[in-house]
């Protein structure tokens, strides 16, 4: 099989990701919940992993790093506990479901809500977000690129704006953590969620956010936090506000891992391999006739995606020919962004999504090059 569902999850990991999981589930016990080895085992992966991940991402401590089952659970987090009726927030026509969702449940209970609309080459104009600010606009939310299209955007720009009128920034960093460089008080990011899964390189169920010193979130979940246990609320303190229940030792071990592949490898340079497989695979495919070819790919940053239709196929029909014909592996139809395909005037067709991990190699590029050539002149 030629995997190229990377934005979805990537499926082939480091060896030493394996290897730590394998480990972990062997020898390490449930974290903060005793004082024998085996949960000081687990306290330790856990810590550890805050601590490179905080520097990773450019965080100033690693108490500010809570760890959630995925991206989803992050932003939930960071959105719930930030925002609340009577306020108003801007996002963007680029924003996944996790993103929308959450507002859109917010703006039902009366919270003011707009969003920065995307052109058809999924592009958006950033004196859009002046535009759009409210004396009571508490919180720009918005992904750094794209599912779909795999745009990014400026994220260091909406942070000025942001915080020129007084709001907070939540980044959606699904998309590009481990596959951007990312330093978030450089930036001016104030919660940065993410997912350990993708362009970490990491296991499934893992991710979380990190919240810049000063920013206070409301907790979403309460439960067991294995301190201050006849509290009869949350401790304040984080990351534990954050973090109800047991903790995903085995796979945080596994990310910990993931973590020290990356800056091995240097994510600038698994950056560079990525785009050069994206920029190929784009310049072939735009070149064959009856395929459509979605998305801004002029020399910007950008996550290694290629979403595109084949004359007016059913995404779904072209993914699974792809998949039974050739043994190609994509993703086909909304992918979780409704007014992306809205802006793109995909919504009825869906789009076939390739993208990209710096496992793929120039031949699997080629040879789906040559699939979706096959598909088209049928």
């Amino acid at each position: 099989m030629i995997y190229l569902d990377n934005a979805a999850t990537t499926l082939h990991k480091p060896d030493g990701v394996i290897e730590a999981v394998v480990n972990a589930m062997q020898t390490v016990g449930n974290a903060a919940r005793g004082a024998h080895g085996a949960s000081l085992g687990a306290a330790g992966t856990v810590y550890d992993t805050r601590r490179k991940l905080a520097a990773f991402f450019g965080c100033p401590r690693a108490d500010h790093v809570a760890f959630t089952p995925n991206a989803t659970a992050a932003l939930n987090i960071a959105i719930y506990g930030l925002l609340a009726p009577g306020e108003h927030a801007i996002s963007t026509d680029l924003e996944h479901n996790s993103v929308l969702r959450p507002l859109y449940d917010l703006e039902e209970r009366g919270m003011a809500l707009d969003f920065v609309p995307a052109d058809r080459r999924g592009r958006v104009r950033y004196e859009d977000f002046e535009t759009l600010i409210k004396p009571n606009t508490k919180a720009i939310v918005c992904t750094h690129a794209s599912n779909l299209t795999g745009n990014a955007l400026d994220i260091s720009r909406i942070a000025e704006i942001a915080h020129r009128h007084g709001a907070y920034l939540i980044v959606d960093a699904a998309q590009t953590a481990g596959s951007f460089p990312i330093d978030m008080t450089a930036m001016g990011v104030d919660v940065l969620c993410f997912t350990g899964h993708k362009g970490l390189l990491g296991p499934q169920g893992t991710g979380g956010l990190c919240v810049r010193p000063g920013v206070e979130l409301r907790p979403l979940l309460r439960g067991g936090s294995g301190v201050q246990s006849h509290n009869r609320h949350q401790p304040d303190n984080y990351p534990t506000r954050l973090e109800a229940g047991t903790l995903n030792a085995h796979g945080l071990a596994g990310l910990n891992a993931a973590v020290d592949y990356l800056n091995r490898e240097g994510v600038e340079e698994l950056c560079r391999r990525e785009r050069e497989l994206t920029m190929l695979f784009c310049e072939e495919v735009s070149a064959i006739e009856g395929v459509t070819v979605y998305g801004d790919f002029s020399d910007k940053p950008r996550a290694a995606i290629v979403s595109l239709n084949v004359r007016d196929y059913d995404s779904s029909m072209v993914a699974d020919v792809l998949f039974t014909d050739y043994g190609i592996a994509t993703r086909a139809g909304a992918h979780c962004a409704p007014r992306m395909h809205a802006a793109l005037g995909t919504t009825e067709q869906g789009a076939v999504r390739f993208s990209f991990s710096p496992f793929n190699t120039e031949e699997e590029i080629r040879a789906a090059v040559e699939a979706i050539r096959e598909i088209s002149q049928e």
